[in-house]
């Protein structure tokens, strides 16, 4: 790990500890030559899955497009950073649970709204419009009373 400060390629450990969202590692850095201190973080990567689309097309796992997709959603609500961070690793821990080198799409997109439905069911809304094609306000309201008659269910 090069010094962020003076480029030096040696740097040692000074403390590792589970970062606050519980899914990586924070590690205390300090550079060997100008005793620079910085943080990195360690964290999980999910190599070599292929999504394959609904027109059959195929392209590799993309983190960045699940971030911007879920940002989109979650636009002005209430979630925290921390919260983001376990949303994402959520996800991604449920892809990796399916062991396959290949996933679709759809089985992405049910994953995604299996966890925006727990955390902000604005959020599901916003997602499951965009990822459903919602052409009319029917199908949106078919979706709306999904989610209420859930809620009088788990309310019980």
């Amino acid at each position: 790990m090069k010094c962020p400060v003076c480029y030096y390629q040696d740097t040692k450990v000074i403390d590792s500890r589970v970062a606050s969202d519980g899914l990586s590692i924070r590690r205390r850095r300090e550079c060997l030559k100008c005793g620079f201190r910085f943080s990195t973080y360690e964290s999980i990567e999910i190599l070599d899955l292929t999504v394959v689309k609904r027109d059959g097309s195929k392209e590799l796992y993309n983190r960045d497009k699940l971030i911007r997709g879920l940002k989109r959603s979650l636009e002005k609500r209430p979630i925290t950073e921390d919260k983001f961070k376990k949303l994402i690793g959520s996800i991604e821990r449920d892809l990796q649970v399916l062991r396959k080198a290949e996933v679709t799409s759809s089985r992405v997109g049910q994953i995604i709204m299996k966890h925006l439905r727990k955390i902000d069911q604005i959020a599901y809304i916003r997602f499951a419009s965009v990822y459903q094609a919602f052409d009319n306000i029917e199908t949106f309201r078919k979706e709306l009373d999904k989610l209420v008659s859930k809620k009088k269910r788990n309310n019980k």
